[in-house]
């Protein structure tokens, strides 16, 4: 089996190296028909090069790249598509800004676009033929892995089982057992992997040393001690070693970037989504005739409220709740907007006004936050970052995600804060758009 998985992965490399190198290819083929500089040695095509060569590759660490087995077939194909796509099109623009010039063109002028065009087709066709083909040998050289699914209440052990369902290529879930199982372990060594979820510390510590003692791989969900040991550093005192974690808000230089991110990006939005607003308006008018906007009270850093911008999307004075799958209180526009998340366009102007940022902790309904900490008292940890239009729990997480994930989500985001993974987030926002089939489930 092993020698089977090598063989593997040597394919899997070449089928890699097939759709970006064959990507490169056919783009500065088809630019090079009607640009000659593009298939000679010139600035313009040393410039393309680079071009596409750095932005394929910030890309794809953004985005992930064919990465057979790890995510699903759908979400490859899509995040390399997209990588694709928005490399062509900055490479494309880089073109056209070259060839304005007195020898070619004196003003900027738009060439080649049927090339353009075409390109993006034939990658595409590469990019879906190779990603079936490596998830077929995949599937094929490695089974799923049977698996046990440890809990501490039966109701959560059913929905871990449905969540699962749609991973039948990596997990055959054998069973569903309660930690304190007097035959747990023997459960445990009839399978190869043991997937834990919100199993008390003190009993999953136990168990996970003996699944390692019998090597069994190990699949858990984070408590927030975990998401401090995941951001710590590492020390020695003497021959000691210790994990090490410094609370620090965000530097004067981290708060002037972020704050400018926010403003000259909502502009921008606001500019080019102004089409969506009247889209919009004109659809919840000619619904009910009833009020283009709605505003509700959210809490932000500190425990600071605010009011919220939105969209209407349900009908006027109904209870003012969490939405709920199938929820009769939403419109036939608000359903649309939903799905599309057209209906949260008017928070770019909270993030203007300095209520909101683009990135950072969901912003709750205030009744909602106050049942969450009456659960989960560390629910207000999510409070020590200005809330975000888009987030980590709305990047990896869905509508329903439970209130105890998304604080987990939330928590990795803020003890793992950055520029830079501020700007991931943004660019993994655009992912989330095609993944309409979540965004009208309840909480």
């Amino acid at each position: 089996m092993n020698g089977l998985k090598r063989f593997l992965y040597s394919f899997l490399t070449l089928f890699k190296l097939i759709i970006y190198i064959g990507g490169f290819a056919v783009f500065f083929y088809l630019m090079g028909i009607e640009n000659f500089q593009v298939h000679n040695i010139s600035r313009t095509s040393v410039v393309m090069v680079i071009t596409y060569v750095m932005l394929t590759y910030f890309l794809s660490l953004i985005y992930g790249g064919y990465d057979i087995g790890i995510r699903k077939k759908s979400m490859i194909i899509l995040s390399m598509e997209l990588s694709m796509i928005l490399t062509d099109a900055a490479t494309y623009i880089m073109l056209l800004i070259m060839n304005t010039n007195d020898t070619t063109n004196r003003v900027f002028r738009v060439s080649s676009f049927g090339y353009f065009v075409l390109s993006v087709i034939i990658q595409t066709v590469i990019i879906v033929f190779f990603a079936n083909l490596g998830d077929m040998l995949y599937s094929r050289a490695v089974p799923p892995e049977d698996a046990l699914i440890i809990i501490a209440d039966d109701k959560e052990g059913e929905k871990l089982k449905s969540d699962l369902s749609a991973y039948r290529d990596k997990f055959n879930v054998k069973d569903v057992a309660i930690y304190n199982d007097e035959k747990i372990k023997e459960r445990i060594r009839a399978v190869r992997a043991v997937i834990f979820y919100d199993v008390p510390p003190a009993e999953k510590n136990e168990l996970i040393n003996y699944c390692y003692k019998h090597l069994r791989n190990v699949y858990q969900n984070p408590e927030i001690s975990d998401i401090v040991t995941m951001t710590a550093d590492q020390l020695m005192f003497g021959d000691m070693l210790f994990f090490s974690k410094k609370f620090n808000s965000m530097t004067f230089e981290q708060r002037v970037i972020k704050r400018l991110m926010d403003i000259v990006i909502s502009l921008i939005c606001l500019i080019l989504t102004s089409p969506l607003f009247l889209v919009a308006a004109i659809m919840i008018k000619s619904g009910d005739g009833g009020s283009i906007f709605f505003k509700q009270k959210r809490a932000t850093i500190n425990g600071r409220v605010f009011e919220i911008y939105k969209f209407r999307t349900m009908k006027e004075n109904v209870e003012n709740k969490s939405v709920t799958q199938n929820d009769d209180r939403i419109t036939g526009a608000g359903s649309f907007l939903r799905k599309y998340r057209i209906d949260e366009l008017p928070q770019l102007i909270n993030i203007i006004k300095g209520d909101m940022s683009l990135v950072g902790p969901r912003p709750e309904m205030i009744e909602n936050v106050n049942e969450y900490e009456k659960e989960m008292p560390e629910f207000v940890y999510r409070l020590r970052m200005k809330a975000g239009l888009t987030g980590l729990a709305q990047v990896m997480g869905r509508y329903n995600t439970s209130s105890r994930d998304k604080l987990i989500l939330d928590l990795m985001y803020i003890e793992n804060f950055s520029i830079m993974a501020d700007i991931r987030l943004l660019f993994k926002t655009v992912l989330v758009l095609f993944k309409a089939e979540d965004s009208t489930k309840g909480f």
